[in-house]
This record gives structure tokens, sequence and C-alpha cells, in this order.
């Protein structure tokens, strides 16, 4: 049997008209109580997305937990002296660009942030989050009014830790009855063993799991890997941001035809 396939996909072309506007939010800088390290977000959880989206013709806007400058955790750096992200290409390729340096020199903080202004709001990743997204209510305001009005709300990685606790308008926690994911238990395992000490204070998947009308999944560590139930979008680490990025463009294009 011949194998014949064809492949379209929509490439936002220069001068076309923007197909709406998306919100990204990182950590601000940190210092975690457990390493001691600065910490902040995972430069690949926001470069992938964020060339998914402008791909996709979206235009985004970066804001921060505190507002001001946005620093990468250093391993994801790709020109990093420790080469843990030196295949990441996309990160290396925006670093070169001064309007991606711009956008995160100054950011809003969350506390600026009109949710009418955007189509879907995307959580970024990183070590930061742990301490500055978790139990973060305004945060959790802010994610859980994009959700309830219908739009799309999305958390890579750590960026989940904000689920844990999330409760919608009613009271009951937004991840009742839905499926998703996030940082596994054996990629923190991968992660202690490679740097030879504990790394995060606590375990999102050890922490989901004891949830009760909930259902955390992970594939194999660090796979691509990202769950869509309804208009909530989580994707496993950092190698599955585009993945939930494109999840998050599917329900965007979806919600645009139905409308």
């Amino acid at each position: 049997m011949k194998f014949q396939k064809e492949v379209y996909k929509y490439v936002h072309y220069h001068g076309a008209p923007s197909q709406g506007k998306i919100l990204m939010v990182a950590s601000s800088p940190s210092i975690s109580e457990q390493t001691g390290w600065p910490i902040g977000f995972w430069a690949a959880e926001l470069t992938h997305p964020l060339h998914v989206f402008q791909e996709a013709g979206y235009e985004i806007e970066v804001v921060s937990t505190k507002g001001g400058r946005l620093e990468m955790d250093t391993y994801s750096n790709p020109t990093d002296a420790s080469g843990y992200a030196a295949h990441d290409i996309i990160t290396l390729g925006f670093l070169q660009k001064e309007t991606f340096s711009a956008m995160l020199t100054n950011t809003k903080s969350i506390a600026e942030v009109n949710p009418n202004d955007y189509d879907g709001i995307f959580l970024v990743g990183g070590q930061g989050p742990m301490y500055t997204f978790r139990a973060n209510r305004d945060l959790e305001q802010l994610f859980v009014a994009f959700y309830e009005s219908g739009k799309a709300a999305a958390a890579v990685c750590h960026a989940t830790t904000l689920l844990l606790e999330a409760r919608k308008s009613n009271g009951d926690l937004l991840v009742s009855g839905k499926s998703w994911t996030g940082f596994a238990d054996a990629e923190e395992d991968y992660a202690d063993q490679a740097v030879g000490m504990k790394i995060q204070p606590y375990r999102i998947e050890t922490e989901a799991r004891k949830i009760t009308g909930t259902t955390f999944k992970v594939a194999a560590p660090f796979s691509s890997y990202a769950i869509a139930d309804g208009n909530l979008i989580t994707g496993q680490q950092q190698n599955s941001g585009a993945a939930a990025a494109t999840l998050l463009v599917e329900l965007l294009n979806q919600n645009q035809q139905t409308n």
C-alpha cells in the first residue's frame, strides 16, 4: 500500500492581523529555601510556547508574580557552562532578539492584569513557581477567572503546583473531576540524583495523588506530554510546553469558529 499523507498547519505571515492575545505568567526571581540557588522561570517553558503562539498569530504579554525583571533558571539557559540545555536552539534564537530581552526586563505584576484583555492564560514553570505560585491567592484567582469564563487556562511543569490549591468560585478545587499532569516524581528523582541533593521542598505528583476526585497522570520521564480536559490544559515538564501551547491554540481556534 502506498503511503500518502498531507499536512496542513496555519503559519502566521508578516503583516497578517492578530488572532488574539495570550497572557503568559512567569515567576519573579526568588531564592530556593531548599538549595539556596537563585531561581526563576525555566527558559524552554516560555520560549517554546511563545514560538507556537507567534506562529499561530497570537500576541503575547509576559507578566510576573511581583513585576519587574525576570531571570531564567541557570540550568535552562542554553549558554550556561553546565551544558544542560545546550540543545535548546529555540531559546538560543530568542536570546538573540532585543524584543525578547525587552519582554523580560520590566514586566507587569499579576495585580495589574485585566483578564478581559486576553483570550487565554499560560503559566510558565521553572523552579520559582514552587515558592511563588503555591498558595498565591492572587494568581489562583486570576487563573480561575480565565477558566470560569471559558477561556483557555494552561499550566506547565512546576507551574501546576497552583492547581494543588486553586478553587473555583463555588469552593471546589479546580481540578475536581479533571485529568491533569505536572512534574513527575520520577523526574524529581532524576534531577535530585543529577545534582546530588533534594532540589524541591515538595513534589507535585506526590501532593496531587493525595487529592480525591481528580486524576493526575504522567507519561514516561521527560517525554512531551500534555492534557486538555475541557479548557484546562496542563503539560508534564519542560519538554511539554510546545504540546500544551498547541492544545491551547487549538482550543482558541475552536472557540473562534463557534462564536
